[in-house]
């Protein structure tokens, strides 16, 4: 059996090709349909296909699980769906079989593989993925397994590390101090001032907090209503910004403009029909899009994009700890999903075996690792955490060898010790399997 997935992400792809493969939540059924009629006729792949399609803003992803994975059938067919050609879709997309494809399920599940670090929400499109699937009598075994083990990562992820408390970007440091000063921002209307892709990650950050309106304000009308249209808000013309600029609460701009767009006098005048209600700004572009006199106004909390890189940095230490555990967790979730993948193989044996000492020493070597990294991320000397990074993958490999050199009778320890003298004390070089 073999399991294999092919997508695109927000990494990958732009908006717009991103777009093409987007599929409603009610289109899964059929196209899953389509899907496995299409791969059927496949040698070794037949009509027992399993398939699943998780499609969100940032992310269309197709899973799949066969007696052979058919990576290149699966991307012609997901090719021809969008209209467009497979090397096109080749060149914005990443393939993966067997043991990744489980390390990228429970990454994208622990909310590790987001826009938005520990997000919650994709966990939850995976589950009406899921959901989709069986109800179209798509889902097998082993993508039912592959599944369950994301949720249960992702749940271990969130509830043994701070992967959701610490932001890692710009626009998550803006939602933070925006929550600093209004008490909830559910309250608010946001303004978003720009369509690229750093306004659409901001916006999500925000969209995810269920503020009253938000509002793209854009210079293209098409671009900002695609982008409002994500969002369930409304795009308006840059030309009306100085009108209706005393309407929102939050304004977030980040612009190509070489000139300011918002002045002191249309923010002066927005105070004064707000009746000096605070207002809160960040202007993440270089050169500003607000004018820096702005920051003197009495009722106006600016923020450049260096204000908000200071944030981020006093949070790295914390980041890089929690993203270490949730590693490790994964590491041993894929080493788990792995060895059950074995068992169900009929020629169960000696390349299973194989595969399992290569799991095992992964997951040594991925605990070892990530309490290196948070050794480092509290400043310790690197050769003392080196040292120490060497010495527990050692012991690791040795623990069990040693242990029955200490415990067994002597007729058992005789046996062993020939066994770990052929094993441990042979040329390296004639030793690899």
């Amino acid at each position: 059996m073999a399991v294999w997935a092919l997508g695109i992400n927000h990494t990958t792809a732009p908006l717009d090709l991103r777009g093409r493969f987007a599929f409603a939540l009610d289109q899964i059924g059929p196209t899953l349909h389509g899907l496995r009629q299409a791969l059927g006729p496949q040698p070794g792949v037949g009509a027992g296909i399993e398939s699943a399609i998780l499609s969100t803003c940032n992310r269309t992803e197709i899973y799949c699980a066969g007696d052979h994975a058919a990576l290149e059938h699966t991307l012609g067919w997901l090719a021809h769906s969008g209209g467009v050609s497979t090397d096109v879709l080749r060149s914005h997309s990443y393939v993966l079989e067997n043991g990744p494809v489980a390390r990228h399920a429970f990454r994208v599940a622990s909310g590790l593989d987001s826009m938005v670090l520990g997000e919650p929400q994709i966990l939850g499109q995976m589950k009406d993925a899921v959901r989709a699937a069986e109800s179209a009598g798509a889902l097998g075994s082993t993508l039912n397994q592959l599944f369950q083990r994301s949720f249960a990562v992702a749940k271990e992820v969130r509830t043994s590390t701070e992967i959701g408390a610490h932001s890692i970007s710009m626009a998550a440091a803006a939602v933070r101090l925006a929550g600093q000063l209004f008490e909830d921002l559910a309250q608010t209307r946001v303004l978003f001032v720009g369509a690229g892709e750093m306004i659409e990650l901001t916006a999500t950050h925000f969209a995810a907090r269920n503020p009253k309106a938000i509002a793209i304000a854009n210079r293209t009308l098409e671009r900002g209503e695609k982008l409002a249209t994500r969002f369930g808000g409304e795009a308006m013309r840059l030309a009306d910004l100085p009108e209706r600029l005393h309407e929102f609460d939050i304004i977030i701009s980040c612009t190509a403009s070489s000139l300011p767009l918002v002045g002191l006098g249309a923010v002066e005048r927005a105070l004064k029909k707000r009746r000096h209600r605070p207002m809160f700004m960040v202007d993440l572009a270089v050169p500003r899009d607000i004018e820096p006199e702005v920051k003197a106004l009495e009722d106006v909390y600016l923020y450049t994009v260096d204000d908000l890189a200071h944030v981020v940095q006093t949070a790295q230490a914390n980041r890089q700890a929690a993203v270490a555990q949730a590693e490790a967790i994964i590491d041993a979730g894929v080493q788990s999903f792995m060895h059950w993948m074995d068992q169900r193989d009929p020629h169960h044996g000696v390349v299973p075996l194989i595969r399992q000492l290569h799991s095992q020493a992964d997951a040594w070597r991925a605990t070892e690792l990530a309490r290196a990294r948070k050794r480092l991320a509290r400043g310790e000397d690197m050769d003392a955490v080196l040292e120490a990074l060497s010495r527990g993958v050692a012991q690791k490999m040795l623990h069990g060898t040693l242990a029955e050199l200490r415990n067994s009778d002597a007729s058992a320890r005789e046996k062993t010790a020939r066994m770990a003298s052929r094993l441990f004390l042979r040329s390296q070089g004639k030793s690899r399997l």
